[in-house]
């Protein structure tokens, strides 16, 4: 979908059914995530490893993943020292080189394949809920006024 990010669903004041249902599909049960490179640099393996611990990760399938590893290498490549000339001796000359911003931009349109952000999410439509850490005392308070509401309506 293009155009502006949607608000999240709590923030729209409508609530109209959506214009194209949606389709579903049997996935397995069991998606074994490949373990990352630790010789990765380490923005790619930071960024791989937390796809991991991020919420959109439950729906992903291992082409999913098989994606997200691509990426990180690539990544991971792009960020190491880059082969820039050889010397008079022959030696080959490797510096770090600042990532091209066409790299870049293929590597964020191929994160949004894989919902990496709030915004990519948004626009398919898929929120991320966090549990909310229950308070007991707030517990407590809600069980007494629904226990002062029973009695008032009796």
């Amino acid at each position: 979908m293009s155009g502006p990010v949607p608000k999240r669903s709590d923030q729209r004041r409508r609530r109209n059914a959506p214009q194209t249902p949606v389709d579903t599909a049997e996935a397995s049960t069991e998606v074994t995530i490949p373990d990352a490179d630790e010789a990765w640099h380490p923005v790619a393996l930071q960024w791989y490893l937390s796809l991991g611990d991020s919420g959109q990760s439950v729906f992903y399938e291992p082409s999913d993943w098989a994606v997200a590893f691509l990426i990180a290498e690539s990544i991971s490549r792009d960020l190491q020292p880059q082969f820039v000339g050889i010397t008079e001796q022959g030696e080959v000359v490797r510096e770090r080189i600042p990532m091209k911003g066409a790299s870049l931009s293929a590597y964020l349109r191929a994160m949004t394949v894989l919902l990496a952000t709030e915004g990519d999410r948004r626009r398919a439509r898929l929120e991320l809920q966090r549990a909310s850490e229950t308070d007991a005392d707030e517990d407590a308070a809600v069980a007494a006024l629904d226990d002062y509401r029973r009695r008032l309506s009796s």
